[in-house]
């Protein structure tokens, strides 16, 4: 499935400044790179590169003297999400997990799972599969914490979002992860570009490890989960933000779209007893 993606972003440079952007669609085997192109000012440097722990990419650029900088990122990216039946997938204990999964079971900055193993046991630890207990996990959200964009900030966690019973999709995803983990079940952030999401913005949601593969749960409901392109993966935010400043910059302009002409959006009815696995 291709989708076509444009971002713009516009910063006032306020000093001299270098600001590390992760806005890179991930280049896999079930998400493939037809054509990107990547621009900034003239004379600004600039250094596209992946970290060296984990494959998220990352664009490291320099002000220097710009009084305002513009980036622009184009993509044609191509899918092949898979949906399978929950009842189909074999649970694998915690003994057998792949290696790369465990470090998705641990407490983390925005995701206090060592605070949550109470709560998540009574609502949901009765259900027999933990696909089932992260359905069921990212519909309590849905229907118990009210999306308010602007009420959080970048040092709120899950336990904070469950109190205040409000978020935005960042604050969502880092409650369903937290709740996951607290059930021992490896969870990650996701973040990423949303075909038909309104308003169009960057997108956060959480995937679960079961039976050696990662499927996608949107707590928000805002986006379908095969319309989503990968960005960037990690324990929470604080691996896969969107954009880390050292400096002083402003953002005064962002635009971005994702779309596609042969997307036909999977809804709640398509998935009953399914889960969708975008990657391995």
């Amino acid at each position: 499935m291709p989708f076509q993606i444009q971002v713009e972003l516009i910063y006032q440079v306020l000093q001299p400044s270098t600001v590390l952007l992760s806005l890179h669609a991930l280049s896999t085997p079930n998400q493939q790179l037809i054509q990107e192109t990547f621009s900034v000012n003239e004379g600004v440097r600039c250094e596209i590169f992946p970290l060296e722990i984990g494959q998220n990419r990352y664009v490291r650029v320099a002000t220097g003297d710009q009084e305002e900088l513009k980036l622009v990122y184009e993509v044609e990216v191509e899918t092949h999400p898979d949906s399978q039946r929950i009842r189909d997938i074999r649970d694998v204990p915690v003994g057998h997990l792949p290696r790369v999964a465990l470090p998705y079971l641990f407490p983390s900055r925005y995701c206090e799972s060592d605070r949550l193993y109470r709560l998540a046991g009574q609502l949901f630890g009765k259900i027999d599969h933990p696909l089932a207990q992260a359905q069921a996990i990212s519909d309590w959200i849905f229907q118990n914490v009210s999306y308010v964009p602007g009420i959080s900030n970048a040092s709120t966690g899950a336990c904070e979002t469950l109190v205040e019973r409000a978020g935005v999709c960042r604050d969502f995803a880092h409650l369903g992860i937290a709740l996951c983990r607290a059930l021992s079940i490896p969870a990650r952030y996701f973040t990423g570009y949303a075909c038909g999401m309104k308003p169009q913005d960057f997108h956060a949601c959480f995937e679960v490890c079961v039976g050696g593969d990662w499927f996608v749960f949107d707590p928000t409901r805002l986006a379908a989960p095969n319309g989503l392109v990968r960005i960037a993966s990690g324990r929470d935010a604080a691996d896969a933000s969107l954009a880390t400043i050292f400096g002083a910059m402003n953002l005064t302009s962002m635009k971005v779209s994702c779309e596609s002409s042969d997307f036909q959006p999977l809804h709640r009815e398509d998935l009953q007893g399914r889960a969708v696995n975008l990657e391995p």
